[in-house]
């Protein structure tokens, strides 16, 4: 697999309902533009998303850029993480080239705004799928990378087991999320008093949970095994309680009124399941190219017209598995070494939620 590499800007947005003339002003103060780096794209008056892409040069994805599995840059500043990736092979259909793509860490306060005004293309950051968001927001959910849900992380010395021993507790817990919202119908549902800590970046809130600010710490339960692993030989001091108390289909969003670029960011995601089901992966796709399978065939674009259909080369799902890896092979690079078992996240042949209708 080629080495892939990508710049990494951090924008200094803070405010959810900055305007866009307001968001553009902000933009330009940040970490691309400290690097010298090109200015983030501008809102779009077409909906030719992947024509703006191709003229940039780089897709310009949104990510968390401080949690590990999902998105953190690694010892030499590259960005890794399952939520890079996914927008790592967006770009490898689009340019056949893994490698261009710019990201951008956002916050979960202005991760929408950005996405609205174009200061990115797409948003990939622990992002839960839900009916306001899509309906209200002019965003769509392109694909489900992960299926997870909220849990609470507790001081294993605390002696808590579980989350109906949280009585009285103070629970720390970042605003613009759906979490302090499943926090509290939780708690009411369960007739438990607590006080929430709202702080507002994920680094303060973590940082308040282990000085002692608050006995517990709740987010998507697959962020805090993510931030348990950080621990390395402290990870034992902190327990992940068993309740699960929502349900959070994490994923790729885009802006409405573009079904191509939603068309390639959901079957890209597709061509990852459909590689895995089939056994291809990347270091072996090259084998398949000369495959008599019909399925095969339409996959690696020997047959079909699937490429032509959204704009793209006929090798564009070879390339995504070929420059990133089919999805078992992203789970296992980025979301295992947590201690994330996949679960519900197998693919339906192994008894999970993970299916991709027919390409053809």
């Amino acid at each position: 697999m080629q080495r892939m590499e990508s710049r990494v800007t951090r924008p200094v947005l803070s405010a959810p309902r900055l305007s866009a003339s307001g968001l553009a002003l902000l933009g330009g103060i940040t970490l691309a533009a400290a690097l010298g780096a090109a200015a983030p794209a501008r809102a779009q008056n077409s909906t030719d998303t992947v024509g703006a892409i191709r003229s940039r040069g780089e897709l310009v994805c949104g990510v968390a850029g401080q949690v590990p599995g999902f998105a953190a840059p690694d010892s030499r500043g590259e960005m890794r993480g399952i939520d890079a990736d996914t927008c790592r092979a967006v770009a490898a259909a689009v340019f056949g080239d893994a490698r261009k793509v710019r990201f951008v860490a956002t916050t979960p306060q202005n991760r929408f705004t950005a996405l609205q005004s174009g200061e990115i293309d797409m948003l990939v950051r622990n992002t839960t799928w839900t009916l306001s968001r899509e309906a209200s927001l002019g965003l769509e959910f392109a694909s489900i990378n992960m299926y997870d849900g909220q849990g609470f992380l507790v001081k294993t010395a605390s002696g808590v087991k579980s989350a109906k021993d949280l009585g009285g507790a103070s629970i720390c817990v970042q605003p613009g999320t759906t979490t302090e919202l499943n926090m509290a119908d939780y708690f009411r549902t369960q007739n438990i008093q607590f006080t929430p800590v709202v702080i507002e970046t994920v680094e303060e809130v973590q940082k308040a949970f282990m000085a002692g600010r608050c006995d517990a710490y709740t987010t998507d339960a697959s962020s805090l095994a993510s931030f348990r692993a950080t621990q390395g030989p402290n990870a034992g001091n902190y327990l992940l309680l068993p309740e699960i108390i929502s349900k959070e289909p994490l994923g790729a969003v885009v802006r409405k009124g573009d079904f191509k670029f939603f068309d390639i960011v959901r079957w890209v995601h597709f061509a990852q399941l459909t590689a895995e089901e089939m056994g291809i992966a990347s270091k072996n796709v090259d084998s398949f190219t000369d495959s008599n399978n019909p399925d095969v065939q339409r996959f690696v674009g020997k047959s079909g017209d699937l490429g032509k259909m959204m704009g793209l080369q006929p090798d564009w799902a070879v390339q995504v598995v070929k420059q990133v890896g089919n999805y078992g092979e992203v789970w296992e690079r980025n979301i295992t070494p947590l201690g994330i078992q996949r679960g519900i996240n197998n693919l339906w042949t192994k008894g999970g939620l993970q299916y991709a209708p027919p390409m053809r």
